[in-house]
């Protein structure tokens, strides 16, 4: 990937780290607004006890007011679960009110201002997810979960013989990457040994250089049936090169598919022209579906295509049978012409459709399409513009501290290409624990990974340069406060030595 300068590298102390600065990169960004397509918790919400935002606590006893109460807090937590977009309880009313008025004709009548029937609510879906992920309508589908999709896919495009067997995965991958690539050498009755794992050459740096990667695919080409990579790494943030390492895995005639869990939404990328073979997502984190909302899949046209073949016999009673990539199949996955005649002969749709299993939620694609509707203001390229000004200014922030020697250290990539919109920083031992509850008490969401890990995650949706300087001037005391209290600790200690 190309290396990109941090455009906030030369920019003085004095302008950097003043308040002014942060309010004005925002008012500067035309992006700026699409903050108000999002509800923000308010720092008495997360304070609150009880059910619901803190001014509809009508008890008043379970939550003592504070001054900074009605501020915004200081979200930074989009990696995990993204905020939900104010459209989406509208999205959802709508479809409650359909069930409630229409029954079961919600499924096929249209309704003039309401959304498709739900027999088409999984098209409607289509153009703009397709978008998002660089990818033609027909290549995607929202559908099942994460981990379902997975396995489904892996059902279809892992098929082992006895010279190409093994999976490739990246070491420090999620663990449910691991369970489903583990389960699936198991499901062949292939040993463990088989799952290859790609780990940093130096325990230095969590982060893997491509040639890194390339490396360890062409030690095992000649036995390997496929590779599974994260197209941004969970606990770095470190964006893959998935163009590159698709076209190697090609070249030695490898199937690779890719987790895009914390890429979708977060990063361009461009499935199709890159000739992905597959690949699959959730779209509760920077998608901001809500949680466990239903996910997605992406399977590239080489791999969709439904051929029928006609079978030798008379004129009158000749037979067709359709040809397709093998696949587990379900009946929402058949053709949707055919797919209430009950007829037993399952004609997969055409493209990622086809792998449909069965009847999606049209609750969830109701909330997912409340946030596509909310994408579809702006341009993954323009986000990744933004998103690339965010994460400079945070490391930049990061990294000016009140001392030579800051108590913690970033482990994401530091050239920004190579890097989404997290940067994780490893935080002196013993610090983690009070810097997190000092930043709670303070109003600031970010994601912890034990034992020393923080993963702070400015989306650029909806997270602005301010909510960055907040989350500095919160991080930085917490860090010094953990210092003092460890000092104190560590001085009333008794000496352990007579």
């Amino acid at each position: 990937m190309p290396q990109l300068l941090n455009p906030y590298a030369a920019t003085s102390d004095v302008d950097l780290l003043s308040e002014a600065f942060a309010r004005t990169e925002d008012e500067r960004d035309p992006l700026s607004k699409l903050r108000a397509e999002f509800v923000i918790p308010t720092k008495g919400d997360l304070r609150n006890k009880r059910y619901g935002p803190v001014e509809q606590d009508t008890q008043g006893a379970k939550h003592v007011l504070r001054d900074d109460d009605s501020d915004e807090s200081i979200y930074l937590c989009g990696n995990s679960l993204g905020l939900q977009p104010r459209r989406t309880r509208e999205y959802v009313n709508r479809y409650l009110d359909t069930w409630a008025s229409k029954g079961v004709f919600g499924h096929f009548k249209p309704l003039e201002g309401g959304h498709p029937p739900w027999l088409d609510l999984d098209d409607a879906l289509k153009e703009q997810t397709a978008k998002i992920v660089g990818a033609l309508p027909s290549e995607v589908v929202v559908m099942e979960t994460l981990t379902a999709n997975l396995h489904l896919l892996m059902s279809s495009f892992y098929r082992p013989t006895s010279e190409r067997y093994k999976i490739i995965i990246e070491g420090k991958a999620f663990p449910s990457d691991h369970y489903a690539a583990q389960s699936q050498l198991a499901h062949h009755g292939i040993p463990s040994s088989a799952l290859i794992l790609i780990t940093p050459p130096s325990d230095d740096s969590p982060c893997l250089t491509t040639e890194h990667i390339l490396s360890v695919i062409s030690q095992h080409n000649a036995t390997t049936a496929l590779v599974l990579l994260p197209g941004i790494q969970f606990y770095s943030g470190q964006f893959f090169d998935i163009e590159l390492i698709t076209r190697h895995c090609h070249s030695l005639g490898i199937i690779v598919g890719w987790d895009l869990a914390h890429a979708v939404g977060n990063v361009p990328v461009k499935l199709h022209d890159w000739n992905v073979d597959f690949a699959a997502w959730c779209n509760y984190k920077y998608m901001n579906g809500g949680p466990g909302v239903i996910g997605g899949l992406f399977v590239h046209d080489n791999h969709g295509k439904v051929e029928k073949a006609q079978i030798d016999g008379d004129a009158e009673h000749n037979d067709t049978r359709a040809h397709y990539r093998p696949r587990l199949s379900g009946w929402w996955g058949s053709d949707k012409s055919s797919r209430f005649r009950m007829e037993n002969k399952f004609v997969p749709i055409p493209g990622a459709s086809g792998f449909q299993l069965s009847n999606p939620s049209a609750l969830d694609m109701s909330s997912v399409l409340a946030s596509l509707d909310v994408f579809s203001l702006t341009s993954m390229e323009a986000l990744r513009a933004r998103s690339v000004r965010l994460t400079a200014y945070l490391e930049q922030r990061l990294l000016r501290y009140d001392s030579k020697t800051p108590p913690y250290k970033i482990i994401s990539p530091t050239n920004p290409s190579e890097r989404g919109a997290q940067i994780s920083v490893l935080l002196n031992p013993g610090l983690l624990d009070y810097v997190l509850h000092y930043m709670e008490e303070q109003g600031v969401v970010v994601d912890e990974r034990k034992p020393d890990v923080l993963r702070v995650a400015p989306a650029p949706l909806y997270n602005s340069f301010w909510d960055v300087h907040r989350f500095i001037v919160s991080f930085q005391e917490g860090c010094r406060r953990a210092i003092a209290q460890k000092g104190k600790a560590s001085a009333q200690t008794p000496n352990a030595v007579a």
